[in-house]
């Protein structure tokens, strides 16, 4: 198994000590993080290299975006072997309506959509929205 050193180089990320507590951070998570989430877990450091090491993760395929409707990007690491390719590695997101987290539920993919000739997938997001369990008590 990798070491978190060994994937960041893996993906041509030169490893420093903020971009190992940021990884570290979002592999302890079960939800989707708002940057401002990891502003405040991480509050003596500077905010531009916070944004800049999870633009730097969505860019290398180690996190995805989700914007599961409340108009506030989340962020989650990709399940192993994702490349965060249209064709092969989307799935579905949760957002409880009532404690306002989003997880994903990589188990469920979202099926290939074919779109009309000369129109070009750019991005797909299916949000399911309900109440989790924790908050259903189920």
């Amino acid at each position: 198994m990798k070491t978190i050193e060994q994937f960041l180089e893996s993906k041509n990320i030169r490893v420093t000590a903020m971009r190992l507590l940021i990884y570290k951070f979002l592999a302890e998570k079960q939800v989707a993080v708002t940057l401002s989430d990891i502003e405040n877990a991480f509050e003596k450091a500077d905010r531009t290299t916070l944004y800049r090491t999870i633009k730097t993760f969505e860019e290398k395929a180690i996190v995805h975006q989700i914007d599961d409707g409340t108009g506030i990007n989340k962020y989650a690491l990709c399940e192993k072997g994702c490349n965060c390719e249209i064709e092969t590695d989307l799935h579905l997101h949760f957002h409880c309506n009532n404690c306002n987290e989003t997880i994903c539920l990589t188990e469920h993919k979202i099926p290939q959509i074919k779109v009309p000739d000369g129109f070009v997938s750019e991005n797909v997001n299916l949000v399911v929205k309900g109440v989790c369990d924790k908050c259903s008590g189920q």
